[in-house]
């Protein structure tokens, strides 16, 4: 290297080494001072990308756990209402067994008052729990947790949809239920005469007979079932021809017991009406074409009519009013379904009547019911509300809602089965999603933040490398003073 008074090359050098350990130092002090290792996307620009993604997921996770946290709450509030609801379906189940005994000498319609009231109580509970019909609940309630590869697997999801997750009175299948004296004997059209218990009878043994039921179901509407009995080849007994029966009518919420005059009766809440078909049989069961209408529940039978002159029907009870509007093109089917789309949230219902050419309204409740036309769905415009009559069995009706109640406490076992199981499923979801966010946080650690004592290592370092720089500055810089040496006389 030649000696020149121009460029200081050396001490170029000493600067270029005092700018390198100037910012090493400082690296090293923002280091410490912040504790991360990457404090500027220049640090370390790829390592910083995957941490903020981590530092995302964890953020993600934190508050899935709170979201399992706010699910779990609402499902245990949910789960105290159902088991509130367990307690009313065993109040039910005592008063419905105390009507249900033919020795009660007390009044079945304080009975019943009491179980209506329960019934209701059942509804407004399960409203204010979300699982009522189109309940904030009644549906796929997913809970967003994070944490999955996609959006689907980041989530939870308790199903109480449908139907069957519905545990108002309609729901579970007791809003046409009730405890009072009813029961129906088959009294209509041609009256019955055939008692089922002559000593040694059978019935049917050749062929079957048949019965066609009108019925009003909370998940199906105005229906019609027809129920067979016999045809076996055999002979039946009284009880075997009331256990075909109710092995089918169960289902609807009706009930066949032998009234005290030996003859075919049938009860219970639902509304219905019945009419006795034809056999070859010579030992029937009921004289064929004999009618009835449930007469345990409030009812109005209105006229055989296929056309309903554009009327307007007005139906009222305790819960309100409703209007219904009807058209001269309405066939039977279509006006029982227009009838009940407005009827049913009071209660009423709306079926055919025995012969299957007007319409029957009943409900366990009292009602009135009105229309603008004299010769329409009632034939008269003041229509007459037929109060429930204890023919046949005063048990009838509350054997029905025996079975009835019977099957909603098994409904409502399968509804409280899957939010319990909801819950666990939250559980779970919040013990991995805190597993992630430890994993996660510690990945993130391992990128982001600073390795104390490398950092302080580096700063001493840097600090002694800074001062040795410095003098070796000062000699550099004291180095063309030595050319004068050689200017020297």
């Amino acid at each position: 290297m030649s000696i020149s008074l121009q460029t200081n090359v050396t001490s170029l050098f000493a600067e270029q080494a005092l700018n390198q350990n100037t910012n090493l130092e400082s690296q090293a002090i923002e280091q410490l001072s912040s504790g991360y290792r990457i404090n500027s996307s220049g640090d370390d620009a790829a390592g910083l990308a995957v941490a903020n993604q981590y530092r995302s997921t964890i953020a993600e996770l934190q508050q899935g756990v709170l979201n399992a946290s706010n699910g779990t709450s609402i499902l245990q509030i949910i789960d105290g209402g159902l088991n509130n609801i367990s307690t009313i379906l065993d109040r039910l189940q005592t008063l419905a067994t105390e009507s249900a005994s033919a020795t009660f000498a007390g009044n079945r319609n304080t009975l019943n008052q009491e179980y209506q009231t329960d019934v209701a109580e059942i509804t407004r509970q399960a409203n204010n729990i979300g699982l009522a019909a189109g309940g904030q609940y009644n549906g796929i309630n997913s809970v967003f947790i994070g944490g999955g590869n996609d959006a689907a697997n980041g989530q939870v999801s308790i199903n109480l949809s449908g139907a069957q997750n519905q545990v108002d009175a309609t729901g579970l299948g007791l809003a046409t239920t009730s405890v009072a004296a009813g029961g129906t004997e088959l009294t209509g059209g041609t009256a019955n005469t055939i008692r089922l218990d002559a000593p040694g009878a059978t019935f049917l043994s050749a062929h079957a007979q048949t019965f066609t039921f009108n019925i009003y179901s909370a998940n199906g509407g105005a229906q019609t079932q027809t129920i067979s009995v016999g045809g076996t080849g055999t002979g039946l007994t009284e009880t075997q021809v009331l256990g075909s029966l109710n092995s089918q009518l169960s289902a609807y919420g009706i009930s066949a017991t032998v009234g005290a005059n030996g003859q075919l009766s049938f009860g219970g809440g639902t509304p219905f009406t019945v009419v006795t078909n034809t056999t070859a049989d010579a030992n029937p069961i009921a004289t064929i074409g004999s009618e009835a209408s449930n007469s345990g529940v409030y009812d109005v039978n209105g006229a055989a009519t296929a056309l309903f002159p554009g009327e307007t029907l007005t139906i009222q009870n305790g819960q309100g009013t409703a209007t219904v509007t009807l058209a001269t093109t309405d066939n039977l089917a279509s006006a029982l379904s227009k009838i009940n789309a407005q009827t049913s949230s009071l209660g009423v219902y709306a079926i055919a009547n025995a012969a299957g050419t007007g319409i029957s309204l009943q409900s366990v409740n009292n009602f009135t019911a009105s229309s603008t036309s004299a010769v329409g769905v009632f034939g008269s415009t003041t229509p007459a509300t037929v109060t429930p009559a204890s023919t046949g069995t005063v048990t009838g009706n509350a054997v029905a809602a025996l079975t009835a109640i019977t099957n909603a406490i098994s409904a409502l076992g399968l509804v409280q089965g899957t939010v319990g199981a909801g819950e666990n499923l939250l559980n779970y979801a919040t013990s991995l999603a805190n597993s992630q966010i430890t994993n996660f946080s510690s990945a993130e650690s391992s990128i982001r933040d600073a390795d104390v004592a490398t950092a302080a290592a580096n700063l001493t370092q840097a600090q002694t490398l800074l001062q040795s720089t410095i003098a070796a500055l000062a000699q550099a810089n004291a180095a063309p003073s030595a050319i004068l040496k050689l200017l020297q006389q």
